[in-house]
């Protein structure tokens, strides 16, 4: 049901969507054997730029799925982009309220009826000075865990060219033409067979699993890591980057 729900507005934004993007990029992906067939699955890619999530959800569309994301609370309150966000079934995340879980439980709502749910463990663009992934929070492991669905990792790269930040300062780039070439692997199933057991509930908090959740999210962040290594034909870092200390481990 969720991959073919409010398919008439998706197409809609669709066709509004990828033409523009078209105009400054040529999206071209890999791997989508790794998509599953049927049944809710995650999907967590990498965040380098504010124009990834469009990159994302063009290649999962374009490959027969409505993608849900589960996106900061503030977007749903701006003019124009809110409204589309609800309209398509978006999930809202309260960062830094005890309301954040309750994000996870809509998720998990959506997974049971067979949708496939996008989430940036990051949560923010990436502050690696190579534009590796870096360390990630637990929702994505949490949700996996506790529901068994699968957890697809998916890299992109050369979208941060269209709309980046320059390493040195931070500030905002923006380069539209000529047309960049955008490039999406998407990997296999995450395995996350050592933490399956004892997996936590969504309903409590997290607790002893804290360190189990870590470790799980540390692997599912490899798995991006590697996608993106092999995507850009480049050896990763041996260590992710702390998103908490601005640093590897």
């Amino acid at each position: 049901m969720s991959r073919t729900s409010n398919r008439r507005l998706f197409r809609v934004l669709a066709g509004i969507v990828k033409p523009a993007y078209r105009l400054v990029a040529r999206l071209r992906w890999t791997g989508a054997e790794h998509l599953p067939a049927e049944g809710g699955f995650i999907v967590v890619p990498n965040h380098l730029t504010e124009l990834d999530p469009l990159t994302v959800a063009i290649t999962l569309y374009d490959n027969g799925i409505m993608p849900r994301f589960l996106a900061k609370e503030s977007l749903f309150r701006a003019p124009v982009v809110g409204a589309v966000l609800r309209a398509t079934g978006q999930v809202p995340v309260p960062r830094g309220t005890p309301d954040a879980a309750a994000a996870l439980t809509a998720a998990r709502a959506e997974l049971a009826s067979g949708g496939a749910v996008v989430i940036y463990p990051e949560g923010t663009l990436t502050r690696d000075p190579g534009q590796w992934p870096m360390t990630g929070h637990t929702g994505a492991a949490r949700l996996a865990l506790a529901t068994g669905v699968p957890v697809i990792p998916l890299a992109h790269w050369g979208d941060q060219e269209v709309l980046g930040r320059a390493p040195s300062t931070g500030r905002q780039t923006v380069s539209l033409f000529p047309r960049k070439h955008v490039r999406v692997r998407i990997g296999p199933p995450v395995d996350l067979t050592p933490w399956r057991d004892d997996a936590p509930d969504l309903t409590h908090p997290v607790g002893r699993h804290a360190a189990r959740l870590e470790d799980a999210t540390d692997a599912i962040m490899r798995a991006v890591t590697d996608e993106l290594a092999a995507l850009r034909g480049a050896e990763a870092p041996p260590a992710l980057w702390d998103r908490r200390r601005g640093g590897r481990l």
